[in-house]
């Protein structure tokens, strides 16, 4: 009996143990990127819907200096599509439109562009050229325009689409801001009087809105500020460019963008698209499926959602977003269910998006991370201490290899994890307070933690 509860007793500090090292190693990452001036926003990663990690870096409002916490709003940008295209979905549901209609029965006045149906815009395949384009060359820059105004120049100039409806796959703003404008016709509400009502006050998003600064100014308590660079490399709004900066007339526009929300907000519409409160699996098969174009390519996206299939990741869905000084993403690995969402309120040409970091350390690969006080030990280096130890003292067997010039650890039964390296023969498990020291000439590691000591012999 009491073996078997020191059994669980070690079983249930390793995984502990092994995801206070994955925060570790993420907080690192970030906090190097940070100090590069490479990252300013907040980060939540999450393993079958429980936080693993969650941290705000940098400032809300430059200005003042009023910092960044996890519950600040950010603008979403082009991850707001997902929001779209479950709008959509949702009034397909409710019988009031179809996804193979074409676009003129809501839009007539492109009765002209022949052949485009919602499914096409759903999916980036419907040829429309980009209205920010046309806006630039023809629209009167002291207006704010709104997606009638996108179907008014459309009309008048009459663009040539790019190519045929489902000959191939180009994204489309133009596409998902027609669809905002499709929801407000059918519907017959705002699209952000329609999203709150069908999505965000269903799942009790309350931070969530749609919102366009610059059209319909309000407060917004805890609110993040989108900063660029201007020619001097000073950190701006991208307002002090002017009223004919493109971010300020385009602000009335929405579908493509304008969703706001904050950390937890976008964890209970992760979690929301595992259940059944909004749509049911064969919806969901939908959304997070790809389609072959008549080229005979994948699109390699779905209903709002970018599609990826990896041999060891399994099948993802994400999205990323940029607009007006936001770079935002979200990224779900629907396999094993993780989820990694980034909300930034920097653009520059140094932001990063470090989801592939990020993942690769929930997947225990290794990764650059410059931050890390490790040593430089070469693969050969590590040779000496792989192989499986054991004690007659701790109830788990202990396994070491390696991942090129990183060192893993894997007790039975559980997942690998990388070990930092602090002298030649010690190493760590960041922040949970192990020792490893190995003593390669007697085949030892003698494993330090709390105050205990367990000494392992090589099999």
């Amino acid at each position: 009996m009491k073996k078997t509860v020191l059994l669980c007793f070690f079983t249930l500090f390793f995984m502990f143990a092994h995801a206070q090292d994955k925060a570790s190693r993420i907080d690192s990452l970030l906090t190097a990127y940070s100090n590069q001036k490479a990252f300013n926003g907040n980060v939540l990663v999450a393993e079958k819907g429980i936080v693993l990690f969650k941290k705000s870096y940098g400032y809300a409002e430059e200005e003042t200096q009023r910092k960044l916490n996890p519950e600040t709003v950010f603008e979403l940008a082009s991850v707001s599509k997902q929001f779209t295209a479950m709008g959509i979905v949702l009034l397909q549901k409710q019988g009031k439109l179809s996804f193979d209609d074409a676009i003129k029965k809501y839009i007539p006045e492109l009765s002209f562009y022949e052949g485009i149906t919602i499914r096409n815009l759903l999916h980036h395949t419907g040829g429309l050229p980009d209205y920010m384009e046309l806006f630039t060359e023809h629209w009167d820059k002291s207006k704010i325009a709104v997606n009638q105004d996108i179907v008014t120049l459309f009309a008048t100039h009459k663009p040539k689409v790019l190519f045929q409806p489902n000959e191939k796959y180009e994204y489309s703003n133009t596409g998902y801001a027609l669809l905002g404008l499709i929801i407000e016709k059918v519907s017959k509400q705002s699209f952000g009087d329609y999203l709150k009502a069908t999505i965000f006050k269903p799942l009790q998003m309350n931070n969530t809105q749609v919102y366009r600064s610059r059209y319909q100014p309000e407060v917004i308590p805890n609110y993040a500020n989108g900063y660029v660079l201007d020619e001097k490399n000073n950190k701006v709004k991208p307002d002090t460019f002017g009223k004919e900066f493109f971010t300020y007339y385009l602000d009335g526009i929405v579908g493509d963008g304008m969703v706001n929300s904050n950390l937890d907000d976008l964890l209970k519409w992760d979690r929301a698209l595992y259940g059944t409160q909004l749509v049911n699996d064969s919806d969901k098969q939908l959304i997070f499926s790809s389609i072959k174009t008549l080229d005979g390519k994948n699109t390699n996206y779905g209903f709002g959602w970018g599609i990826s299939q990896h041999v060891k990741y399994g099948k993802s869905v994400s999205h990323t977003g940029s607009w007006a000084g936001y770079l935002t993403a979200i990224s779900r690995f629907l396999t094993e269910d993780k989820t990694i969402i980034i909300l930034q309120n920097n653009l520059t040409q140094t932001t990063k998006i470090p989801i592939d970091e990020i993942k690769r350390i929930l997947y225990n690969e290794s990764i650059v991370d410059k931050i890390e006080n490790k040593i430089a030990l070469t693969t050969k280096d590590l040779d000496v201490y792989l192989g499986e130890y054991s004690s007659p003292e701790f109830p788990l067997k202990i396994t070491i290899t390696k991942d090129n010039v990183t060192m893993m650890a894997q007790a039975t039964g559980q997942s690998a994890f990388p070990l930092n390296a602090i002298t030649k023969d010690k190493f760590e498990y960041k922040r949970a307070g192990i020792l490893l020291e190995f003593v390669p000439s007697e085949k030892k590691m003698i494993l330090n933690q709390g105050g205990k000591q367990f000494v392992f012999t090589k099999s």
